[in-house]
């Protein structure tokens, strides 16, 4: 299976045509008014039909109720439903068979613990998104620019495919995917130059730089030494974007 690659926080018409000519094959809009990413209804609409048939649209909430979540349904029609927030695995379930879409859970990563809970949340979600547990203090669930250990992800066997976000960019997705072999990565405040501002340059060196890894042989199991000195220059790195 090829890898997917999601370039998150699509916010305008130019973000999002860049993600397209890179080739990206999952663009998400960000429905949580704290962050800079934060779209309105009617924008989402646009950009969506824009990407319509070219990229899967995702829609990501943070614990979002079945109002809200109905409304970004009927206005925006996206393809995939992203959960950012706190959902519970029963929860997650109970939403994808109220909106009868494929869903993505994201959960926040620091510690064998957190790996340990993901099987809690088999055959309620399509996806699991790895993200880097969010660093105290932040207002954001994600897009903080923060990677974790990834060393902690070697060996991981799941039943339900997993993508990997946390502190992507162009420089270092490729040690990432060297590293481990998710079903897709995420990126959000790797590719921007500002707080909510997408780079296309960024955009494209990112889809770039995944692409070329995605068929080299994964190392991680081999050779974990190397994936502590990949992961580790990493593990502490901050974004404004936070």
């Amino acid at each position: 299976m090829s890898l997917e690659i999601k370039i998150c926080g699509i916010n305008t018409p130019d973000a999002l045509d860049a993600a397209l000519e890179a080739g990206a094959d999952m663009i998400g809009m960000v429905f949580f008014a704290p962050s800079p990413r934060h779209v309105e209804h009617a924008t989402a609409h646009a950009l969506a039909e824009r990407a319509r048939g070219r990229a899967r649209v995702v829609a990501l909430t943070v614990d979002a109720d079945d109002s809200a979540l109905a409304e970004i349904v009927a206005r925006v029609r996206p393809d995939i439903l992203q959960l950012h927030g706190k959902e519970t695995p029963a929860r997650v379930a109970a939403i994808r068979a109220r909106f009868e879409l494929p869903v993505i859970k994201a959960i926040g990563i620091a510690t064998q613990a957190d790996i340990d809970g993901l099987k809690a949340y088999e055959g309620s979600a399509d996806w699991l998104l790895l993200d880097a547990k969010a660093p105290k203090g932040a207002a954001l669930p994600g897009g903080n620019g923060v990677t974790f250990d990834w060393t902690l992800l070697a060996g991981l066997s799941l039943a339900t495919p997993f993508m990997l976000s946390g502190g992507l960019d162009p420089s270092n997705v490729g040690d990432a995917l060297s590293l481990i072999r998710p079903a897709g990565v995420d990126v959000s405040s790797g590719v921007e130059r500002a707080p909510g501002v997408k780079d296309p340059d960024r955009i494209a060196a990112f889809v770039r730089a995944a692409r070329a890894a995605d068929i080299e042989p994964v190392d991680a199991i081999r050779n974990p030494a190397r994936a502590c000195a990949a992961s580790a220059p990493y593990a502490n790195q901050t974004s404004p974007a936070s």
